[in-house]
C-alpha cells in the first residue's frame, strides 16, 4: 500500500480565510527607554512604512500594535531584529462623508451584533483616493464583513496599503 498516489484531494478549511482584512503585528517590548525609538528606526532604515500604530503601556512591558504597507517584509524585518510579536487580523474600514463617521460605523456594527474589541486610525491615505480610514478589531469578522459591506461601507486589504 502506498500513500499520496490517489486522486488529487481537495482540502478547504470550515474556517478559511474569506474576507479583507490587514495584518497587524502586536510587539512585545520591555517598558524601557528607548525601545519603541529601537522598533521605529528598524523600519526607517527599510522601506517598509508603519501606517497605523498604537501602544498599550503596562508597567513592565508594553505592546506596540503596528500595522505596515508590506506585511511581508515587516514580517522579515520583526524576525532578524529578533523582536517577540504576534499577529491578528483587522478590518480596515473608509471613513463615511458624513459629519458623524465614527457613529456611522459603530451603529453598523451594533445592528449585526458585532462586538469593537479595539480601534485605531491610520496614518496614511488609503486606497487611490488617499482615504482616512479606521483599523478595528471585532469579535467576529465574517459577521462584520458582511454587516458592513451590506449597507455600502468600504473595506480595505494589504494591497491597498501599499498604493
Amino acid at each position: 500500500m502506498t500513500f499520496g498516489d490517489e486522486d488529487d484531494v481537495g482540502y478547504a478549511t470550515a474556517e478559511g480565510r474569506d474576507w479583507p482584512s490587514v495584518r497587524q503585528f502586536n510587539v512585545f517590548l520591555a517598558n524601557r527607554m528607548g525601545a519603541l525609538l529601537d522598533l521605529v528606526k528598524r523600519f526607517e532604515l527599510t522601506d517598509v512604512k508603519i501606517v497605523s500604530v498604537t501602544i498599550i503601556e503596562t508597567s513592565d512591558c508594553a505592546i506596540i500594535r503596528l500595522v505596515t504597507n508590506h506585511y511581508e517584509r515587516a514580517f522579515e524585518v520583526l524576525s532578524s531584529a529578533k523582536f517577540a510579536f504576534t499577529e491578528s487580523d483587522l478590518l480596515v474600514v473608509k471613513l463615511p462623508d458624513n459629519d458623524q463617521p465614527l457613529l456611522t460605523i459603530t451603529k453598523a456594527l451594533l445592528s449585526g451584533e458585532i462586538d469593537i474589541h479595539y480601534a485605531y486610525p491610520l496614518l496614511i491615505g488609503v486606497g487611490p483616493m488617499g482615504s482616512t480610514a479606521l483599523a478595528i478589531h471585532v469579535d467576529d469578522f465574517e459577521s462584520a464583513v458582511s454587516t458592513l459591506q451590506g449597507q455600502g461601507f468600504t473595506l480595505f486589504n494589504e494591497a491597498d496599503l501599499d498604493d
